[in-house]
């Protein structure tokens, strides 16, 4: 074993849909380079188990940049690993030592059935987006980059806001597995900006109506979302998202 190689154990949740009972699998991984991605590590080691004959690890990755949100493992308890502001795709296996034990399990929560493995259904996740609905702007050629103004500051917060990937850590890391901080960055994303601020009522309402509707939990400010969140949405969006949310109902009322 060369000195940029490591030797470890895993142990992998196995699951065959989310009507039968899960359980874990050990696989020792010998000569893991610590220049693979965490990502590599598991393709390698599914290289390994489809030769010997056995049935490769559902798990579900596409970019592999950090950018779509697809690459939701919880390892050693944490969503995305260990490091912070980190996807598991850009977590790399330099991050672990040798002999180390990993644990990887997918994310729990009553929304993210599991579909296979390390695969769950976060559908649940586009089903709220779409319940906040489209905003108004008019078609035809793109309007003057002067024609609508907006604050730097509600423009900065915007942008920290759409930089959610939508891949569900924050619900993973929540003991009450609610989606606020999701939703907060989706309702901040477009609230902020003139061309949302049109349906921001109905969006927020919509929203948080949905996400009753997919049985997530409550928020108790615990900070676990933010924590976890590989994009590090902050917590006043929640803030924000429930001012929005009690201003919006005194309204439509």
């Amino acid at each position: 074993m060369s000195d940029k190689s490591i030797n470890l154990t895993l142990k992998i949740w196995r699951q065959k849909n989310a009507n039968e009972i899960g359980h874990f699998e050990t696989h020792p991984v010998k000569d893991i380079s610590t220049d693979m991605s965490f990502l590599e590590m598991f393709d390698l080691l599914n290289l390994h188990i489809i030769k010997a004959g056995g049935v490769p690890i559902a798990f579900d990755s596409d970019c592999r940049e950090g950018i779509c949100g697809m690459c939701s493992m919880t390892i050693n308890g944490n969503p995305h690993g260990p490091d912070r502001e980190t996807a598991t795709c850009q977590l790399h296996m330099r991050r672990f030592s040798d002999g180390d034990t990993i644990v990887v399990e997918p994310f729990r929560a009553k929304a993210f059935p599991v579909l296979k493995d390390l695969c769950t259904d976060r559908s649940s996740l586009d089903r709220m987006i779409a319940a906040g609905g489209f905003v108004s702007v008019n078609t035809g050629s793109a309007q003057d980059g002067n024609a609508l103004p907006v604050p730097k500051q509600d423009s900065d917060l915007a942008m920290d806001a759409a930089a959610c990937i939508g891949c569900g850590a924050c619900v993973a890391a929540c003991k009450n597995a609610s989606a606020m901080l999701f939703v907060s960055a989706k309702v901040s994303h477009l609230g902020l900006l003139p061309q949302g601020a049109v349906e921001k009522e109905r969006r927020v309402l919509n929203m948080v109506a949905q996400m009753d509707k997919e049985k997530f939990g409550s928020c108790t400010n615990t900070g676990a979302c933010e924590a976890a969140c590989p994009k590090a949405i902050k917590m006043e969006n929640i803030a924000r998202m429930n001012r929005g949310f009690f201003s919006a109902s005194l309204t439509r009322r």
